[in-house]
């Protein structure tokens, strides 16, 4: 067990959704939390963020800290999306590695695996196959990054950490519907239809693809109870073990919101991937399980998206 009890922790990455998410959860650890602005450090310097580490002297890191953007972005600025991310990872580990950091997690993402992964995705899928084009720098990167803590344990006996986290929605999500992914999309469709007393809204493709999702708070409990209970190479799934279909996503949005026009599939538009679910058998393994059900996850996002975008 590692206690974060008294303990200074740096929440790299604090203010995005997950970042924000870790840090509200550490709030009942009894840690002092600290986090560090654009200002503060460029995350991708690594004189800087090295710096930064040596003169706060955290005793713990949540990595959180990433570039993130949709298809678009990654296919449009790869190069931005491979180096930002590698910088900032490997400036963030090895600065905690030179000053003495007891523990570090690192928060990757499921893109890491092959675009035909064997369903569920098991941590071991990792390298077996190639990655999805559209996203592949990004997932490089994050990569990249599970290895290096590998490394740094291997080498130099650092207790450093990954997490892997599924489809995350939540507060602080993006709702921009030209970059956001599809929870929020559908959440602001939905609100939209309504508002306008739309009689339908339109989902890209046959809405049969299954797709995982985990409440952002869920995803900071868990990786709080890994911080704690988890010490090995590799990496974990944190995930919430189960999927549903586009389609009964959307239908559970639309009751969600008080919408209830008709869901039209544009055939025209790709299904994508026709299921992506990772297995949760590792995580659960350590006694860990999410508390946040779908329906009662999607009604507290559009309380917060009502309070604060719509």
């Amino acid at each position: 067990m590692y206690s974060l009890s008294g303990k200074k922790v740096w929440v790299a990455g604090h203010r995005g959704m997950v970042g924000s998410a870790i840090v509200r959860r550490l709030a009942s650890e009894g840690a002092e939390v600290v986090t560090a602005s654009r200002a503060d450090a460029d995350l991708r310097d690594q004189a800087a963020t090295t710096a930064w580490i040596e003169k706060t002297k955290p005793d713990a890191v949540f990595l959180a800290a990433a570039k993130v953007g949709g298809i678009l972005a990654n296919d449009t600025y790869p190069a931005d999306f491979l180096f930002d991310n590698l910088m900032i990872e490997a400036n963030i580990i090895h600065g905690a590695h030179k000053v003495g950091v007891e523990k570090l997690m690192f928060l990757g993402s499921s893109c890491i695996y092959p675009k035909f992964a064997a369903q569920p995705i098991t941590e071991d899928a990792l390298l077996t196959g190639a990655l999805e084009p559209t996203n592949e720098w990004y997932a490089i990167a994050k990569i990249a990054g599970i290895k290096l803590c590998d490394a740094y344990r291997k080498q130099h006996g650092s207790d450093f950490i990954s997490g892997m986290p599924t489809n995350l929605y939540g507060p602080g999500d993006n709702f921009d519907l030209n970059s956001s992914h599809v929870m929020p999309a559908l959440i602001r469709k939905a609100h939209e239809a309504k508002l306008t007393g739309a009689k339908s809204i339109t989902v890209w493709g046959t809405g049969t693809p299954r797709r995982e999702f985990l409440h952002v708070d869920d995803c900071a409990d868990a990786c709080v109870h890994l911080m704690k209970t988890h010490s090995e190479a590799g990496h974990v799934n944190i995930g919430s073990g189960e999927d549903i279909t586009i389609l009964d996503l959307t239908q559970l949005v639309c009751k969600v919101v008080g919408y209830e026009g008709e869901i039209v599939h544009d055939l025209s538009k790709p299904d994508g991937t026709p299921r992506k679910l990772m297995s949760a058998a590792k995580l659960r393994a350590t006694g860990w399980a999410p508390k946040i059900g779908l329906e009662e996850g999607v009604a507290t996002v559009y309380q917060w998206f009502l309070a604060n975008k719509a």
